[in-house]
């Protein structure tokens, strides 16, 4: 397994790169133009690049609660959870660097970072199934709260709760 070599914010020369990276993953995003992608990385509490062999291997975008973020998902987990959540818009890594052990190491950092909110939100499509994603998400705890959208684009929401509260080991 791989681990990350950079995860580093997001920077105006790396907007090709992760315009690019979503549109070919398009299906299971959103589109994004230049102008989005903009408001997105002033409104992230994360918007950073994955960074593996010296190459953009992905990116992540991540919001914290109070933003003007419109996505109705991110909505549905602010009217539940106030300011105890952190939403994981997208992560995306390049079918090149897949199966590197990069999202599982993307989101130990990124759950570490939203430890300090209580829970890590996001959503994952159900309608068309996305279920190497929904796999890798129940394995790593997250449970289903909801479900929005109509048939042929419907998520699951989901939710891992992280407390902040640590061990006497993990104490220095």
């Amino acid at each position: 397994m791989e681990a990350i070599q950079v995860l580093r914010p997001m920077v105006d020369s790396d907007i090709p790169d992760v315009l690019k990276l979503n549109a070919d993953h398009v299906e299971l995003l959103s589109p994004l133009e230049a102008s989005e992608l903009a408001d997105l990385r002033r409104w992230a509490t994360r918007a950073d690049v994955i960074v593996s062999d010296g190459q953009t291997a992905g990116f992540v975008l991540v919001f914290g609660p109070g933003t003007d973020y419109g996505s109705a998902n991110y909505r549905w987990f602010g009217e539940r959870y106030g300011t105890r959540f952190h939403y994981l818009d997208r992560i995306v890594i390049s079918d090149r660097f897949r199966r590197r052990g990069l999202a599982s190491a993307v989101y130990e950092v990124v759950e570490e970072a939203a430890r300090s909110q209580g829970r890590l939100t996001l959503e994952v499509n159900i309608d068309p199934p996305n279920q190497p994603s929904l796999d890798f998400h129940r394995g790593r705890g997250y449970l289903e709260v909801a479900q929005l959208g109509e048939p042929g684009h419907r998520v699951s929401l989901m939710t891992k709760d992280i407390s902040d509260e640590r061990t006497s080991e993990n104490v220095t």
